[in-house]
């Protein structure tokens, strides 16, 4: 009985962690400079490499990023990989309004659907927070190597942060 009862609830866990979204959320790259909307610097380049990398089990099947280069740039070759197409999302009615709708279009995927969203270190973290993991700590600019990987299940999300390619530093 006890076998059972323990195979019932392995089940039930497993049937319910089929069902949650997986939403993937990271900073673009590193920038070639200052401008408003610079390309990718040569350390950003292989940073956009290692998140293909890191992303290459998880199969996304949706990619968001902001309409600026350099996280379209940052997506490119994640997107290739597992042939998503990139989906900017503007910034009409200012950063809150951006946040707001990404977060709704996550929302208004399916329950097992793997997301990847690429922002901004002010983005970022605000939208892990519209997405209800209330502990995304805010991002400095310097750093460029924290993922947030949540896992929605209704209006709850747990998340676990991890690091890819190459660490960063701040002073």
């Amino acid at each position: 009985m006890k076998r059972l009862l323990l195979a019932a609830a392995v089940s039930l866990l497993a049937a319910t962690s089929a069902m949650a979204q997986t939403v993937y959320l990271v900073r673009h790259a590193e920038k070639a400079d200052a401008s408003a909307d610079p390309v990718l610097s040569e350390a950003g380049q292989a940073r956009a490499g290692a998140l293909m990398l890191a992303m290459a089990d998880a199969h996304p099947g949706h990619i968001f990023t902001s309409p600026l280069q350099r996280t379209r740039l940052t997506a490119e070759p994640t997107a290739a990989l597992h042939s998503v197409t990139i989906e900017p999302v503007g910034f009409d009615g200012g950063a809150a309004a951006h946040v707001a709708s990404i977060a709704e279009r996550v929302r208004a995927l399916p329950d097992d659907a793997v997301v990847l969203v690429v922002g901004h270190s002010n983005t970022i973290p605000l939208i892990a927070r519209a997405l209800g993991y209330a502990e995304a700590a805010d991002m400095p600019e310097c750093e460029y190597d924290r993922m947030t990987m949540l896992h929605l299940m209704g209006d709850a999300a747990h998340g676990q942060v991890t690091r890819y390619g190459a660490p960063t530093t701040c002073p």
